[in-house]
């Protein structure tokens, strides 16, 4: 079975920035390759998920 693909949006809480990426969901981990933000902030982000279809 195929991972379902899903769009990520993440905010960054330090500086603003916005992010909006696609993934897969696999095995209740979502994979996007995102590291971290441009201001180095790896940890105090909003991450909000949606379905593709």
């Amino acid at each position: 079975m195929e991972a379902a693909r899903i769009k990520v949006t993440i905010r960054c809480n330090v500086c603003g920035e916005k992010f909006v990426l696609r993934g897969r969901r696999e095995k209740g981990w979502i994979d996007t390759g995102f590291k971290q933000c441009i201001c180095n902030n790896a940890n105090d982000l909003e991450i909000e998920e949606h379905s593709v279809f």
